[in-house]
């Protein structure tokens, strides 16, 4: 027994009991069963893909993606220009996607290059990155030559509005095919997600793949057998800028609005404790620990606020939120093992 508790660890254990029990609980506060376990699955389809950028560098030991809204900005960019198109269903889907992943490509690699220049400090690189690129873009989203009706401020203001609208674009377009089936679980944006963690995985066993797992595992032994590091770090920021930016446009046509200015700053944090939770240490990762680290995390944040509120009459959801993010932070920075490859 102790030896499966150290395996799960206490963390994990605990949140995973802690969520088991909200949903026992839902039925007596009022709250059905299948509702509560579809808005876990509509939130786990929203943000898996973006847990999943997580892991290239996590592998190549490049740390913790704190820099995950360069990759966002990127995606952003894509769903605007899609929207900018007039672009709708699949085809403006796509788009967005297209547009996106050029961006993100330059940004990773500058991204990449900035890190391999402070190696041992890239975490707090990163994070200095991230909330730079969202200041950044908060000036650019002002003078962008952006000009469709519904984007921009109404009666003459200029630049974009803070959230803007796709439901008459590309909002739902992955759950469409599948009808009143995807009214439950989000089938098309859980199947896209796993396309993506099979394609991931197939990936980390190519010689590619291999290499950058094992720079970030032993990087003196990866340089020995004529690795070039530093290019496989580049390698690993490109992959997760990429799986980031196709990640937010998944999430905004589930939400159904693009979110600018200030709303990518803390993004990376959600996603970090998810992959965390998930039992991921901060140089080793698989891809159960993004599906049970997302599935538990946004669990927890779908079901504490209801039924917590229902139980003491009190809005617990932020404060557990800033708690759990942080503490499983906290923790897989103290850890000295973690998950392999799987």
């Amino acid at each position: 027994m102790n030896k499966i508790i150290q395996k799960i660890g206490w963390p994990r254990l605990i949140i995973s009991i802690f969520l088991f029990s909200t949903y026992i609980i839902a039925p007596f506060v009022g709250i059905p069963l299948s509702v509560a376990l579809s808005d876990t699955f509509v939130r786990f389809g929203m943000n898996a893909l973006l847990v999943l950028s997580l892991m290239p560098m996590i592998e190549s030991g490049t740390g913790l993606n704190f820099g995950m809204p360069l990759g966002i900005e990127a995606g952003l960019l894509g769903a605007l220009i899609s929207v900018q198109l007039g672009l709708e269903g699949w085809l403006g889907f796509g788009a967005a996607i297209a547009v996106a992943i050029p961006f993100a490509i330059i940004f990773g690699y500058v991204y990449g290059y900035i890190l391999n220049k402070v190696k041992g400090s890239e975490m707090m690189i990163a994070t200095y990155i991230g909330f730079s690129s969202v200041a950044f873009m908060c000036i650019m989203w002002l003078i962008l030559p952006f000009t469709r009706a519904d984007m921009i401020w109404a009666y003459g203001g200029s630049g974009l509005r803070t959230t803007i609208s796709i439901e008459k674009y590309w909002q739902d377009v992955l759950n469409k095919p599948f009808g009143k089936l995807a009214e439950t679980i989000p089938v098309g944006e859980i199947l896209f997600f796993l396309i993506f963690a099979i394609i991931v995985w197939i990936f980390f066993k190519t010689k590619s793949g291999l290499a950058m797992s094992t720079v970030g595992k032993n990087d003196k032994f990866a340089k020995a057998t004529g690795i070039d590091i530093d290019k496989s770090r580049i390698q690993s920021v490109i992959l997760s800028t990429v799986v980031a930016a196709i990640g937010i446009i998944v999430y905004q046509q589930s939400f159904g609005f693009i979110q600018l200015y200030l709303a990518p700053f803390n993004m990376a944090f959600p996603a970090i404790a998810a992959i965390l939770i998930g039992g991921a240490a901060v140089n080793r990762t698989n891809i159960w620990n993004v599906i049970i680290g997302t599935f538990l995390f946004q669990g927890i944040l779908t079901m504490t606020p209801t039924v917590m509120n229902a139980i003491i009459q009190t809005d617990m959801s932020e404060t557990l939120r800033i708690i759990i993010s942080n503490g499983m932070i906290l923790y897989a920075l103290t850890r000295k093992d973690g998950g392999t490859r799987g």
